[in-house]
């Protein structure tokens, strides 16, 4: 069932930063647009830990010219989503959140965008999902417990508790600082034999410091081969030697993937390997003709290489190449 019988110009799925500077710079051209979000606006940057701290300073999160003024030099979660909330209402983007996309068809004149609450039709259509909703998986016994979690949100509910942390990247780190500070005994785990050089330069000597005082547990390369209720069994990957620490929560810090289920169900291709779907570097455009990428759904499991400074600037290639292409049918 269509949800009405309008042909939007673009129907953008995602309203992230890459998703949100689409619809802006639609916006400005004139062309009749909808942003289809299966949770919130920005809804990665709202599921970030509470007292998040950019990396990036404000003008490099900025979407369709619109400043970022902020206080601090780098801004923090809450700053962030109440900026992008302003870019919405300024850039006047038809949202139409919580209605996650199925897939996507041909249809006549375009295409249907299949979503939850029924189909919208469209001349083109711009992929900018991201990659936040979808974890790395351990892979091991246990990880269903209520206890694990692949996000971290906030510390005060482990006050006093044995947390174990895996991962050696930004997110590991941030995580296990935050849950010392606020009174958990933590302990890292990391398959590597040091910190992920991308690990910000303000936080790496605090972590180091803290490591080598013995505040926060370190154990090198070591991964976790299974979750039990109350502790969690490790090997070290050199020896093989295991042992078996008692543990009351876990936070799997490994990073994430795209959703490739959605890219099958649009018709996109895709490296098995990279999982970087098949597109145009010069337009965006993938396998699917008149089906587009943004952000950093465009960069598969590299997840280091696409952020929102670089991501965001996707929007004006793909708007202006879908402009051209409403320009020549006319």
């Amino acid at each position: 069932m269509l949800e009405n019988e309008s042909i939007y110009d673009v129907v953008i799925v995602g309203a992230g930063p890459a998703g949100l500077a689409c619809a802006v710079e639609a916006g400005r051209r004139g062309m009749t647009h909808l942003v289809l979000e299966k949770g919130t606006l920005v809804n990665t940057i709202v599921g970030f830990p509470t007292t998040m701290i950019f990396f990036s300073t404000p003008e490099l999160l900025e979407l369709g010219g619109m400043p970022f003024t902020s206080p601090n030099v780098r801004p923090d979660r809450i700053e962030a989503v109440e900026y992008y909330h302003g870019v919405a209402r300024a850039g006047q983007v038809n949202l139409s959140l919580y209605n996650g996309v199925a897939g996507v068809e041909r249809a006549d004149q375009g295409f249907i965008v299949r979503a939850e609450r029924g189909g919208y039709r469209a001349h083109h259509v711009a992929i900018a999902t991201g990659y936040f909703d979808q974890v790395n998986p351990l892979g091991i016994p246990g990880e269903e417990l209520p206890k694990v979690s692949h996000y971290y949100r906030e510390a005060y509910g482990h006050y006093s508790q044995d947390v174990l942390v895996i991962g050696g990247r930004n997110s590991a780190v941030e995580t296990a600082l935050d849950l010392w500070r606020h009174g958990a005994r933590v302990t890292m785990v990391h398959r590597g034999d040091s910190f992920g050089r991308s690990v910000k330069y303000w936080i790496r000597p605090d972590i180091e410091n803290r490591v080598a005082k013995g505040q926060i547990a370190m154990l090198w390369n070591t991964e976790a081969v299974e979750i039990l209720p109350r502790a969690v069994r490790l090997r070290n990957r050199e020896t093989g030697e295991e042992q078996t620490i008692t543990n009351d929560f876990v936070y799997a810090m490994i990073g994430h993937r795209p959703s490739v289920a959605l890219l099958e169900a649009c018709g996109v291709t895709y490296a098995e390997e990279t999982l970087v779907p098949t597109y145009d570097p010069a337009t965006f455009e993938t396998n699917v003709p008149g089906l587009f990428i943004a952000g950093s759904v465009a960069c598969g499991s590299k997840t280091w290489e696409i952020f929102i400074e670089n991501g965001r600037r996707h929007a004006a290639v793909v708007i202006a190449e879908i402009a051209r292409r409403l320009e020549g049918s006319k």
